[in-house]
């Protein structure tokens, strides 16, 4: 599978089960029901969804005007770095307010979750890739021709 269809199945398949997995964390984590934590975690993912759309923008603007080009470690740890610490600054008041804990009950419940998507976005792009194969991009050059 590749193109669109790959990136559709991909973005769905990963946020339905990243909604259902923060969703029984967050309860687990905060002692709410699933009707409060549910809709949350949909809230959560409909901002990190926002959040690296403008991020990622706004990265990519910066990156253009930068003397050095391509992608250095340096370069990939300051932008999870910034995207990771942004979401979390834009997720916990969110958080606090919906759950009715403190900000740092949020925080500390953010940083489990931040935790949690580094391992789970790990193993569901392995998973993925060797269920629905690799995409073309990863194929190499005589795979891509042929």
């Amino acid at each position: 599978m590749q193109g669109i269809q790959r990136k559709v199945v991909y973005f769905s398949l990963y946020e339905g089960l990243a909604i259902v997995s923060s969703s029984i964390g967050l309860s687990w984590m905060s002692g709410e029901h699933l009707a409060s934590s549910g809709p949350l975690a949909m809230s959560m993912s409909a901002v990190a969804l926002a959040w690296n759309f403008f991020f990622t923008l706004g990265f990519e603007r910066w990156e253009s005007r930068q003397t050095t080009s391509g992608r250095s470690i340096k370069r990939r740890v300051a932008h999870a770095i910034g995207f990771e610490g942004g979401l979390i600054a834009l997720l916990a008041p969110l958080v606090a307010w919906w759950l009715g804990v403190s900000l740092w009950e949020a925080f500390v419940m953010d940083l489990v979750l931040s935790v949690y998507f580094l391992v789970y976005t790990f193993a569901f792009n392995w998973g993925f890739d060797r269920i629905f194969g690799l995409p073309t991009s990863a194929l190499g050059r005589q795979a891509q021709t042929a």
